[in-house]
């Protein structure tokens, strides 16, 4: 069985998918853009801002189902540019400070609405 989360805490899918799905003792939550929730526009500022907007919106959809960034399990980060990796990481450190998931990073040609990062996650239910 599966069930669907969702909460306005977070930025609305704009597309065919959910905010997160739990499902096997899991939550998995899509990939969160820097967009703010309470606008629909993308924050602004640089990477740097980009990066905490997306991991608020991720700790917002974990918070809502009485989750922490210690149950995260696994992550994978989206970025536009591979040289943004030492900014994006000192932010995303700010976040996971004790056991750290696993983690996989990529530079991608084009994320959702242009952003420059996009952050997806599993964790584990409590």
């Amino acid at each position: 069985m599966k069930a669907i989360v969702n909460t306005d805490k977070a930025p609305s899918a704009i597309g065919p998918y959910s905010q997160a799905v739990k499902a096997g003792g899991f939550l998995f939550v899509s990939g969160q853009i820097p967009v703010v929730p309470a606008t629909g526009e993308v924050v602004a500022g640089g990477v740097k801002e980009q990066t905490k907007q997306s991991l608020e919106n991720l700790m917002a959809i974990l918070n809502n189902q009485g989750l922490t960034a210690e149950n995260v399990i696994k992550t994978t980060v989206f970025i536009k540019d591979m040289n943004d990796f030492g900014k994006i990481n000192a932010i995303y450190g700010q976040y996971f400070m004790k056991d750290a998931p696993a983690r996989a990073c990529v530079e991608v040609a084009r994320l959702p609405k242009d952003v420059l990062v996009e952050i997806e996650a599993v964790a584990v239910l409590s």
